[in-house]
């Protein structure tokens, strides 16, 4: 495994584990040449997902682009990485699971917001701003009401 940060072959495996009730093994490697610390995953691999778009193009289904929305969402808020992968991998896994081959991009912004409510609200009210694009104060406005309602207080 070639060092992230240097370019050198030569890594060792400090600990592996499983990950992703057992589909996955995650190592943190050390380097030996910079001994920077950097974590790899394997994966098996099966047939893509095919995310189909609001205007109909279609794309293989990219976990990183879900986990970068995430992140974004969840920036400088108290959300730990551990819990952002295990959202990320549950809403992978339901997708998978669903057994069909295409999906709606609807669905898996669904899916996020609907983690991110139990996760973090103020993460869930980013995401949502952006996935159902408010364009005006009165619908960000709107979602937080709603949000409100849902936890049983008017605010």
């Amino acid at each position: 495994m070639h060092c992230p940060f240097c370019g050198n072959d030569d890594t060792r495996v400090l600990e592996s584990r499983q990950v992703e009730e057992g589909t996955a093994i995650r190592r943190r490697r050390e380097c030996d040449r910079c001994t920077r610390r950097f974590t790899t995953f394997e994966r098996f691999e099966d047939t893509p997902l095919i995310v189909v778009k609001k205007d109909g193009r279609r794309m293989e289904f990219s976990r990183s682009k879900v986990m970068s929305g995430i992140l974004r969402a969840c920036e400088k808020r108290p959300v730990s990485a551990e819990q952002i992968e295990e959202v990320v991998y549950s809403i992978e896994k339901d997708l998978k699971n669903s057994h069909e081959r295409e999906v709606l991009s609807t669905e898996i912004g669904e899916a996020v917001m609907k983690a991110l409510i139990q996760l973090d609200e103020v993460a869930y009210i980013r995401f949502a701003s952006v996935y159902r694009e408010f364009n005006d104060i009165q619908r960000f406005l709107k979602e937080l009401h709603e949000l409100a309602e849902k936890r049983g207080t008017k605010e």
